[in-house]
C-alpha cells in the first residue's frame, strides 16, 4: 500500500499549519472564527486546523460538527451549536476530500440561510471531479485522478495519511 501513499503524517501536519495560516490571514481582523467540520473525517480535520489557529492567533475559534448524511445529503443538516453562535460571524466550513462537491455544496447552502460575516470552505484533498460549481477556497493538494480511483483519508493520533485505492 506504501506506494498508493499521496500524504503521510508529516505532509499533512505541514497542509494543516499552511491552512490555519491562509485562514488567520483571511480573517486577520475577526475576533472570532467558526471553523465547522462535517461529521467524521472533516471534523477530525476541523479540530486540527482550530488547534493550529489557536496556536498562530488571538483568534477566538469555536469548533462546529456538521451532520450532513453523505449518502442522502438533501436530508436535513443540523450542527452542534446553535445557528445564533455562527451567525454575523467568520466561517470555514471544512471537509477531508473534495471529490464530486455533493457534501460540500450541500453545506454551503446549509450555512447560507443565516447571515455570515465571511464564509470560506477548505479541504485536505480537492480531487478536480467536481459534479458542482463548488470550490475550496483553502486546500493542502489537488490531485487529478480516475473517477474509479478514491481517496482516504486515515486520521491516527501520531500517524494520519492519505492514500489513493
Amino acid at each position: 500500500m506504501s506506494q498508493n501513499i499521496i500524504l503521510n503524517n508529516l505532509e499533512i501536519d505541514h497542509k494543516i499549519k499552511r491552512i490555519a495560516y491562509q485562514i488567520y490571514e483571511t480573517f486577520v481582523d475577526e475576533d472570532t472564527i467558526v471553523i465547522a467540520g462535517i461529521t467524521r473525517n472533516g471534523y477530525v480535520f476541523a479540530e486540527k486546523i482550530a488547534q493550529a489557529l489557536e496556536s498562530i492567533s488571538t483568534l477566538k475559534v469555536i469548533l462546529c460538527e456538521v451532520y450532513i448524511d453523505k449518502l442522502n445529503p438533501t436530508a436535513p443538516i443540523t450542527t452542534s451549536i446553535p445557528k445564533e453562535d455562527y451567525q454575523n460571524k467568520g466561517l470555514v466550513l471544512v471537509d477531508d476530500v473534495l471529490s464530486s462537491g455533493t457534501t460540500l455544496v450541500y453545506g454551503v447552502k446549509h450555512f447560507l440561510e443565516v447571515p455570515l460575516k465571511k464564509f470560506k470552505t477548505a479541504v485536505l484533498v480537492d480531487r478536480n471531479h467536481k459534479k458542482y460549481p463548488v470550490k475550496a477556497d483553502f486546500k493542502g493538494i489537488s490531485l487529478s485522478t480516475s473517477l474509479q480511483e478514491h481517496v482516504q483519508v486515515v486520521f491516527e493520533k501520531d500517524n494520519s495519511y492519505a492514500y489513493l485505492n
